[in-house]
């Protein structure tokens, strides 16, 4: 099963859902996201106008045993999430941590946000700390990471390119061995094969240090017309660049009018991403409370409620 959570993660899962004949279940607080022929989960926060991230995860929760109840059917779960955005942040870390809980082959993609998005940073930080200890594969994808690499783009044609990545490597799942734990996913506009593999490398290297990458999947999008040598010549850059022992490089090709690389690269260690909770430092064992994802909750005293 697909599940897309809010606005952007419910748009993905429809797609991925029509290119890999999958089941579908969308969860939001927003109607709007909802509407398709999918499964739907409405997380009402009536009569809040606008629910904090955390009131959010309050009213996700009174909904869990509706959502266990979907994602019971299935052996593997598939979640989509902007971490961007207030629904996925906060619904995201209650549907991973349901998941392991029930025993689901996770994979989780996350989308990161922009860093002039600072409301975002932290909870978008805490929300994928969660879902990577939960998830059996992350696969990350960073705005922000595309946006430095190519600063002309505008905010849309990110997301644009951004979409189609986390497309193409939900297509190749049936194909392609998707290495476990946590995954960068790194990507261009598109551009000549070698400098759109230069582009992915460097967007890659706003979020990890070049010795934490253990293997990497280059998919070559319209490689299939592309000569052998220029296919060698794109092998032989990564090679150059992840010159570590033991990083392992695969090559992916597929037809298309597009000429650009996609770079899927598992990585072991910290990411930029671990420095945007400041508490990440904290061992988890030290961690109060850490089986719970914080959210806000009616404790029905005679305060007014701060959200």
């Amino acid at each position: 099963m697909i599940v897309g959570l809010g606005g952007a993660g419910s748009k993905l899962a429809i797609k991925a859902k029509e290119s890999i004949d999958a089941d579908c279940l969308l969860i939001s607080n927003d109607q709007k996201d909802l509407s398709s022929d999918c499964s739907t989960i409405e997380i009402s926060t009536k009569p809040i106008l606008n629910p904090s991230v955390q009131l959010i995860r309050g009213f996700t929760n009174k909904s869990a045993d509706e959502i266990t109840n979907e994602i019971s059917k299935y052996s593997t779960v598939i979640m989509m999430a902007n971490l961007a955005g207030k629904a996925g942040s906060a619904i995201a870390p209650v549907v991973s941590h349901l998941s392991k809980e029930h025993g689901k082959n996770l994979i989780s993609f996350a989308i990161m946000p922009f860093k002039f998005e600072k409301d975002r940073i932290f909870t978008s930080g805490v929300s994928l700390k969660r879902i990577r200890n939960d998830s059996d594969c992350t696969i990350v994808l960073d705005n922000n990471a595309l946006l430095e690499s190519n600063p002309d783009l505008k905010p849309d044609q990110c997301y644009d390119i951004t979409n189609a990545a986390v497309m193409h490597v939900v297509n190749s799942l049936n194909s392609s061995s998707i290495p476990e734990e946590t995954n960068i996913l790194s990507t261009s506009k598109e551009n000549d094969f070698e400098t759109s593999l230069r582009d992915s490398l460097k967007m890659l290297y706003e979020n990890a240090p070049p010795n934490s990458i253990k293997s990497s999947i280059l998919y070559v999008l319209g490689g299939n017309n592309a000569p052998i040598g220029m296919l060698n010549s794109i092998t032989n850059i990564a090679s150059g660049v992840f010159s570590e022992d033991g990083t392992r490089i695969e090559i992916s090709t597929s037809s298309g009018e597009e000429s650009k690389v996609v770079m899927l690269s598992s990585i072991q260690g910290e990411t930029r991403f671990d420095k945007y909770d400041p508490l990440g430092i904290i061992p988890q064992e030290d961690t109060l409370d850490w089986n719970e994802p914080e959210c806000s909750f009616d404790c029905k005293l005679d305060f007014y409620q701060l959200e």
